[in-house]
């Protein structure tokens, strides 16, 4: 998963918790970067129709973008149930979260076979609590 990926998976949860388009605010937060530079990457992802940006307003997935960041935040799912349910990692969101800029489809679908994902990953992905709903090891979250 590359840069881009995971500022459209940040775009997809800020528009779940804001039930409406992402802030810059939401998505620097979420990001934990500064908001000049979720401009700079918003406006990359316009240029490539993957966002639609409204000044004042925020962003908005284009049907691209969505499908980008569905499969982004279900890879990233795939990492975090790995090692929460198969490596037992205490600190799965730091290590998750380092992790899925440098696991690519390929590993993912690997790491897939060995976990027990739900069908419903990754909507199941509570944007609030920053994990999935299910998640075995939930009790072991900061």
């Amino acid at each position: 998963m590359n840069t881009a990926d995971q500022y459209l998976k940040a775009v997809y949860l800020a528009q779940r918790l804001e039930d409406g388009p992402a802030s810059t605010g939401t998505l620097a937060e979420l990001l934990e970067v500064s908001p000049a530079s979720v401009n700079e990457m918003i406006g990359k992802l316009e240029e490539r129709e993957l966002v639609e940006h409204e000044k004042y307003k925020g962003a908005t997935l284009t049907d691209e973008g969505l499908e980008r960041a569905h499969n982004a935040l279900q890879t990233y799912c795939i990492i975090e149930r790995f090692l929460t349910n198969v490596l037992e990692v205490e600190e799965f969101r730091e290590e998750a979260r380092a992790l899925e800029s440098v696991i690519d489809e390929t590993v993912a679908d690997r790491l897939d076979t060995i976990i027990d994902r739900r069908e419903e990953c990754p909507d199941c992905f509570d944007a609030e609590e920053d994990c999935c709903a299910y998640l075995e090891a939930g009790s072991l979250a900061e």
